[in-house]
């Protein structure tokens, strides 16, 4: 009878043992599963240009006097500097008037800096771009603030960057917190169906906050090298 109970005892503990490994079900990536969210693919949205935003403004001429005017080294053509935009959604840039570029692609702004330059300096070139291109994350996927390194930038190397998800953290309830015309908007997603991909919550943007809270259920988990090969 004793040998029987211990038995028991046994068996009730692998079988927890079992239900609390974290498995694949619950931690893997770009499964195709039916009972996981199917998301809507959209067509990706150039970052457009928001208030705070540090502007990075280039002028290329070969006008050497425009150069000498400023440039710190009139041996060079090129000229680099960066400005802020206003509260009221402009940047004041060198021999013009402030620009309205808020709500603007760096592909607009370019094209109407560049117009009203060439209204001086015939041979301008200019070339914008954000210097504030920084995600944060916060919660069960690493610490930090990381630079956007290209334009198309996924969730999925933004939380790479990072160290990635925790087994712990939530992986049905992601959320990214954007800055938006209306205020903040959160998103909230499953990381794990395969439809992620090419949907609203696939890229990342200058400003984004991702959070990834901790799972409810995360501290009767059992971490194990091998519950990953348990479906």
């Amino acid at each position: 009878m004793k040998i029987n109970f211990k038995y028991s005892i046994l068996l009730i503990f692998v079988t927890l043992l079992f239900n609390s490994c974290y498995n694949y079900r619950s931690v893997g990536l770009l499964q195709d599963r039916k009972d996981l969210p199917v998301y809507e693919k959209i067509s990706y949205e150039d970052y457009k240009i928001r208030i705070n935003d540090e502007v990075v403004y280039r002028l290329i001429t070969s006008d050497e006097t425009i150069s000498k005017l400023i440039q710190t080294n009139s041996s060079q053509s090129n000229y680099v500097i960066s400005y802020r935009v206003y509260p009221d959604g402009t940047i004041d840039i060198p021999f013009v008037k402030r620009i309205m570029v808020v709500g603007l692609t760096l592909t607009e702004a370019t094209k109407i800096v560049e117009k009203k330059m060439r209204e001086i300096i015939p041979d301008a070139e200019i070339k914008l771009s954000i210097s504030n291109k920084n995600f944060t994350v916060i919660g069960d996927a690493g610490t930090g603030v990381y630079n956007i390194p290209r334009e198309r930038f996924t969730i999925y190397q933004a939380l790479s960057m990072s160290g990635e998800v925790h087994h712990s953290g939530d992986y049905k309830h992601i959320r990214i917190l954007r800055e938006g015309d209306k205020g903040t908007e959160i998103l909230e997603f499953d990381i794990r169906p395969k439809s992620l991909i090419e949907s609203k919550y696939y890229y990342i943007y200058p400003n984004d906050i991702i959070y990834v809270q901790r799972a409810p259920s995360a501290f009767y988990k059992i971490e194990n090298s091998w519950s990953n090969f348990i479906a």
